[in-house]
């Protein structure tokens, strides 16, 4: 388990998404780069609360940078075995009803058009952004609302963290 050392002060003052960032910023470093095998591990050691956020994070990190990178990631996080689980086991343990329905529309959504394309989750690319016009539409309605839903996901993530401290953090009263 990876618990982070932080002053009550940081604590206190860090935003919602550098909290949780904060919070899961030793097991990224263990992880990045690394095969399934250490990946897994690592998680497994983790807290319940902290496999929700880790598994939160990799999504979040991952998708929210643009509409593109939202389509392929949540295509591999589809393709990949666990993960989608695991994101979704995560929100639930949050109680973040929206994301999750949200996430169910779009793996709906992409996976109607490939079962009608032919295609897997891991046959997903950018260029069927560019050469599907409909797909580009959709996908840009559905990462809007992921941001949005999002900033109250961080929100509600972190009044969790903020609530059972000790499942995250090490609070350093300096």
């Amino acid at each position: 388990m990876a618990i982070v050392k932080i002053t009550k002060n940081d604590f206190d003052s860090l935003s919602d998404e550098r909290l949780s960032w904060t919070c899961m910023e030793p097991t990224f470093r263990r992880i990045r780069g690394k095969n399934a095998t250490i990946k897994s591990q690592a998680i497994s050691e983790l807290t319940e609360g902290q496999q929700a956020l880790c598994m939160f994070r990799v999504m979040y990190d991952h998708a929210i940078n643009s509409a593109a990178e939202y389509y392929c990631w949540m295509s591999y996080l589809l393709d990949q075995s666990g993960y989608w689980s695991g994101v979704m086991n995560g929100l639930n343990f949050f109680g973040d009803r929206s994301m999750i329905r949200l996430l169910e529309e779009t793996k709906e959504t992409f996976q109607a058009r490939n079962l009608e394309l032919g295609l897997t989750w891991g046959d997903a690319a950018l260029r069927h952004l560019d050469e599907d016009k409909e797909l580009l539409n959709v996908t840009g309605h559905l990462f809007e609302r992921f941001q949005a839903v999002s900033t109250d996901s961080l929100k509600s993530i972190s009044s969790y963290i903020r609530s059972h401290p000790e499942q995250f953090v090490l609070i350093d009263n300096r």
